[in-house]
Parts: C-alpha cells; structure tokens; sequence
C-alpha cells in the first residue's frame, strides 16, 4: 500500500491529466446522449437515448470520486505516513503509526561489542548542517555515558520524521535509538540510554526524511561510551 501511495504522490500530475482527459471525453458523451433524448420519439429510441446518458453520468461520477481519492492520498494521507517510507536500513520501524505524534522514545536494543579507537584516527563529522541536520549534544569526538542528552536540529522543507541510530566504527548495522516527528532547531531530541553499552567508541547519526521519504545526508559524529558515574 505504501508503494501505491508513493506512485499516486509522484505522477499526481499524470493522474489528473488523465482524469481530465477521460472527463472531457464523457462530459461530450453526456452531452450527445441528453440532445438524442431530446430529440427522440419513439420509445425504443428514447430507453437507448437515455441508457447512453446515464452510462456518461455513472462514468463522470467515478472521474469525481477518483479526483477526490487523488487529492486526499497526496494531500493529507502520504503526508502522514512516514512508516512507510522509512529508508531501506536494518533499523526497527519506529513510526508505524503515522496519525499519532510520536515523542522521542529509547528503544531498547542488544549492544554490540565496541572495538576499540585504533591510534591515529581521527573521528569525522559527516554532512552536519546546523540548524537543519545536526547534533550538538553529545558534542562530536565527545565522551558520554549513562543516559546522554541528543540536542540538536532536524528542520528541512516538508519535513517527515528524524530518527537517532548508533553503530560501531566502520559498520554498518545501524541500531536505533529514537525517532520523532516534529521539527526540532536547536533544542531537546530526548534521551540515549548508553547504560547497557559496553565502553569504547561509536557512531552516532541523526537522519532526517521528508514527507515524501527522502533522506536528507545523515549528520554522523563520534563519540566514545564510557562507564557512567557511580552515585555518590
């Protein structure tokens, strides 16, 4: 279904040509069919005239309701299915339900063994864009444990969704953290509990999908897990 909605979404043009086209064919059809009916005089001649013309009404009722189904798939349903967009990533589906707004919320997953920072590597920042894609908590080549603060932007023309995703150096299988559907500059993204972590360095990136699922470049920081500290 999500496939059908991204097609009706990417041809809307297409679609209400078409509509249009077989409209205009029917509207003269209609047109013909109510001049022989007025015309006719005889009663076989008038029962023809009269099937053709309600045969044209019944179409151009379907045209309507097909227009109107169009407009309401691209106007208020694709915009609210995000779920069904998500990139193609090994990553649990954080937003299958799109009508609901959806708070920042951990999820728990099975920590990997952290591979320790070989020497002379240095962490990179990958396309951080502040005040549209970017993350400033933790800061990036940063430390942090326990339950880490995740400030930062996720704000793009007809934003989606944002998701959090941590991974270990030079993989690829990306776990998720948290997801959300408000655009967010500058503030509060909720909450990573790293507590279940073993110490040592990750990767932490933040992607940002528009409504019609397309990710922005993924802002990628380093930053390394260490043990929280003991209360007092």
């Amino acid at each position: 279904m999500a496939e059908v909605f991204r097609s009706l979404a990417q041809y809307e043009g297409w679609v209400y040509a078409v509509l249009a086209i077989a409209a205009l064919m029917f509207i003269l059809r209609f047109v013909r069919a109510w001049d022989e009916l007025r015309r006719s005089t005889f009663g076989l001649e008038r029962q023809m005239a009269q099937m053709r013309l309600n045969q044209a009404a019944s179409v151009l009722v379907l045209l309507l309701l097909a227009a109107i189904a169009e407009f309401t798939i691209v106007s208020f349903v694709v915009p609210h299915e995000p779920a069904a967009l998500v990139l193609p990533t090994p990553t649990v589906d954080v937003l299958a339900t799109p009508t609901v707004t959806l708070p920042p919320t951990a999820l728990a997953t099975q920590p990997p063994t952290p591979t320790p920072l070989p020497l002379g590597v240095v962490p990179s920042t990958e396309a951080c864009i502040p005040g549209s894609v970017n993350i400033t908590s933790p800061p990036r080549d940063g430390t942090a444990g326990g339950l880490v603060p995740l400030r930062g932007s996720a704000s793009i023309p007809d934003f989606g969704f944002y998701k959090f995703e941590y991974a270990l150096p030079n993989q690829e299988n990306w776990q998720a953290i948290l997801a959300g559907d408000t655009p967010v500059i500058d503030g509060d993204m909720g909450q990573w509990n790293a507590t279940h972590l073993l110490p040592g360095l990750y990767r932490l990136r933040l992607v940002v999908t528009d409504n019609q699922g397309v990710a922005q470049p993924p802002c990628v920081i380093n930053i390394t897990i260490v043990p929280p500290t003991p209360s007092p």
